[in-house]
């Protein structure tokens, strides 16, 4: 196991918070710009998938860019298929290979270690904005948010077209998660 992180703290939370989501809530706005809990769980499904192909290298040259939006229907078996593949995801990023040498997810080519953490990004906030649309508690270890800041801080004021919104200002007192929320254009006060 890469000694940077694991995947099964975030992982599972985003589990936990899936596993909360009820049909009645799959309407729902979420933090995540113009994206309905129902587009971004479909985004979840995808992503997870997306990202243990880039662990086993399976993906190299033949990833393409995720679609967000109405026009993909949310698999049937939601529930249960992103719990496994969030498991299968863990378990590749824990092969020592996973972290060498370049990979792909999304059409994009990068680094295996900085995927990972691309990867991670993804699985936190996506955490939250699920969590935060259908009103769940949500957390992050302490570790995965330090990695996410530092994957994060060199995000440009105006954000970063395509993934984050613009870096929205935080008071000094602000806790690692609002921090990393704010350098993808989320408040943690969402909606207000």
């Amino acid at each position: 196991m890469n000694p940077e992180f694991d995947f099964e703290p975030a992982a599972t939370a985003l589990e936990t918070v899936v596993g909360q989501i009820t049909d009645d809530q799959l309407g729902a706005d979420s933090p995540c710009a113009e994206t309905t809990v129902r587009e971004l769980l479909v985004h979840v499904v995808d992503l997870t998938e997306a990202f243990r192909q880039a662990a086993t290298k399976e993906a190299v040259g033949g990833s393409i860019a995720p679609t967000v939006g109405g026009e993909r229907a949310l698999p049937g078996d939601w529930r249960s298929r992103i719990p496994a593949q969030l498991k299968a995801l863990v378990g590749a990023w824990r092969e020592p290979d996973a972290w060498d040498g370049m990979t792909e997810a999304g059409g994009v080519s990068e680094q295996a270690a900085v995927m990972a953490m691309i990867a991670l990004d993804e699985l936190v906030i996506h955490g939250w904005d699920l969590a935060k649309a259908t009103g769940q508690p949500f957390t992050a270890t302490a570790g995965d948010l330090a990695v996410l800041l530092d994957l994060l801080r060199a995000t440009p004021p105006e954000g970063t077209p395509g993934l984050f919104g613009p870096v929205l200002p935080v008071p000094a007192e602000a806790c690692a998660l609002d921090r990393v929320l704010a350098l993808t254009g989320r408040s943690a006060a969402w909606p207000a």
